[in-house]
């Protein structure tokens, strides 16, 4: 419903009596205050975090609990609207002046009233509407409010502009009044100055007796240029950044040695400075703090007071929200200073390590990514598990992921770890394991390998063809001659026999060479002739992949024998070429 403005004028005569001497007006105000505190601390974590939309009424839970207690002892809380409070019979409810209240004010607001029966839903859907921006293209407060349907709240707008005692004639005019005079001590024209209003508190008491409030003001005059806001911006920022924080931090660590010993207390304060550091995207400082209090648990060992504030203090670093926080700062941004990103998140335990791994699913930065697998490679070879979990994941970046960090961190299972992923269906991360493995050179690792020579993918089958000789070449060599006498070698794809055959030269021992020569000197019959032509250009395929002076003069000499099929001439000038390549960095120029 909707009652019009009562602006009242300071009435004459004797004070009225103080609304706090009464000891049951002053207990309301005390636990309404206790409300609007941890109302204030649950919307700075919700702008923490407003991602975590499920989390919100966790954050309000202390708020609904003080709110209940005043509505089940005193019955209906109803507030009065300030322009920078909340007041209860008279009393302001905020410790500081806050911009909440101004957001109802503006709307025509004037009093909230929160009835018995107000739940967590209602305070989450209250609260979010508090922090909705209507000049960002949210809906007004009013319209919202309206929408929201709370059973158990309500609110009471104005409409106008009245004041008691006075017709509105009269009110237009000394408006009026109001506003010319300020439009007049608004104008400047110094350089040295921002140019805004500089009125005094002398002006105010001189000019406008017994106004109680404004709603607004219209500032007329010349706008600061671009040029000057930029400086005075680079000003304020160096002003935060530079001499701001440095003295904060001084003063917190000069509370802590001047002897203070309460644990709780000092866990709060430097949560508190945390917090603040992190929206400000401030590592350096983090570290610095934790660096500090390091030196200082030296000095009273780990049992003191120090000792718990450093403990505590890394645990709340570790805590899910900030976690998410460092995550939401590396998803998209290029860091430009990354190892103190490294050194903040080293700083934490290992029971954090479940949180940095779903961190690490929402960066999409590359660098990023291998920035905080970097970090949790030492948690690896110690509490495998939550790594070895994720190698069953669906998506191809976590499984690759994990197998970076295994890998790295050389856990002595780790190809146990990587068996499991070679019989996944994901044909990219199959071939990278692959590969991985055979850095391994050990017996367990070729083992692996010769299996996939059986696989079913023909990706596969290459891959392991290709890495197989880097183990034991005679084996290897072994191996390959075996799978090539198979019958069932013949129904593979052409592709898959070059491959091979490249497979087995690039073993380079005796028995390959001497392999190939003797495919090269066979003489086509009547009925073999295609036959015999498809083994020699597979024969040359396999000098091509042993790559040496010796490979590189029988591919010559193959060049040169007029008695080879022209298709078999053309595959060794191409082979030839490479070598040559590969061996002097200059090709044949006819191939």
């Amino acid at each position: 419903m909707a009652q019009p403005a009562a602006a009242s004028l300071a009435p004459g005569g004797d004070a009225p009596p103080d609304p706090m001497s009464d000891p049951k007006v002053k207990k309301q105000v005390e636990v309404a205050r206790s409300v609007a505190y941890h109302l204030l601390k649950g919307i700075k974590m919700i702008g923490m975090y407003r991602h975590n939309e499920s989390k919100y009424g966790e954050y309000l839970t202390k708020a609904h609990i003080a709110l209940t207690q005043y509505l089940e002892e005193f019955g209906v809380l109803q507030l009065k609207v300030d322009v920078t409070n909340f007041q209860l019979f008279k009393q302001d409810l905020f410790s500081e002046d806050s911009q909440l209240p101004y957001k109802f004010f503006k709307d025509g607001i004037r009093q909230l009233m929160f009835r018995p029966g107000f739940t967590v839903e209602e305070l989450t859907a209250f609260t979010v509407i508090s922090l909705s921006d209507p000049d960002r293209g949210a809906e007004d407060l009013n319209a919202q409010l309206w929408r929201a349907q709370m059973p158990h709240f309500e609110y009471i707008m104005v409409e106008g502009f009245r004041m008691d005692e006075f017709s509105e004639e009269e009110v237009q005019v000394e408006v009026d009044k109001v506003v010319d005079y300020l439009q007049r001590r608004l104008r400047t024209a110094s350089d040295d100055f921002l140019r805004f209003a500089r009125v005094t508190e002398e002006d105010l008491e001189m000019k406008l007796d017994n106004v109680e409030q404004m709603r607004g003001v219209v500032i007329t005059g010349v706008t600061a240029d671009a040029t000057f806001k930029a400086r005075t911006q680079k000003d304020i920022h160096d002003e935060e950044n530079q001499r701001l924080f440095p003295k904060l931090i001084s003063a917190v660590f000069q509370v802590v040695e001047s002897g203070v010993d309460d644990a709780e207390l000092l866990t709060d304060m430097f949560t508190q400075l945390l917090d603040a550091m992190l929206l400000q995207e401030d590592f350096t400082i983090i570290n610095q703090v934790v660096l500090k209090l390091k030196a200082m648990e030296q000095r009273a060992g780990s049992d003191s007071a120090i000792g718990r504030l450093l403990r505590n203090f890394v645990a709340r670093m570790g805590e899910e929200q900030r976690v998410g926080r460092v995550a939401d700062i590396i998803k998209f941004t290029r860091l430009k200073n990354p190892q103190d990103i490294v050194r903040y998140l080293s700083n934490l335990g290992a029971d954090c390590v479940p949180l940095l791994l779903d961190a690490l699913e929402v960066i999409e930065l590359p660098e990023n990514r291998t920035l905080l697998c970097d970090v949790m490679i030492p948690f690896a070879k110690d509490l495998p598990d939550p790594f070895v979990n994720r190698l069953q994941s669906d998506k191809p970046q976590v499984v690759r992921d994990m197998i970076y960090v295994l890998d790295r961190a050389n856990h002595p299972e780790k190809l146990k770890f990587f068996s499991t992923v070679l019989r996944s269906k994901n044909l990219a991360v199959k071939l990278e394991v692959m590969s991985i493995i055979a850095r391994g050179r050990t017996g367990e690792a070729r083992k692996l390998i010769a299996a996939m020579l059986e696989d079913d993918t023909q990706q596969v089958r290459i891959q392991a063809a290709r890495v197989l000789p880097e183990f034991d070449r005679e084996k290897a060599f072994l191996d390959l001659m075996k799978l090539v006498k198979d019958p069932s070698f013949e129904k593979r794809s052409p592709a898959e026999h070059e491959a091979l055959y490249s497979a087995i030269g690039s073993t380079g021992v005796n028995g390959a060479i001497a392999y190939f020569t003797q495919l090269l000197q066979v003489k086509a019959g009547l009925f073999n002739k295609e036959k015999v032509k498809q083994d020699k250009i597979l024969a040359v395929a396999g000098l091509g992949g042993a790559c040496n002076i010796q490979t590189a003069k029988l591919l010559q000499e193959l060049l040169e024998d007029k008695s080879q099929p022209p298709e078999v001439h053309n595959h060794a000038r191409l082979h030839l070429g490479r070598v040559r390549k590969a061996l002097f960095g200059n090709p044949d120029k006819e191939a």
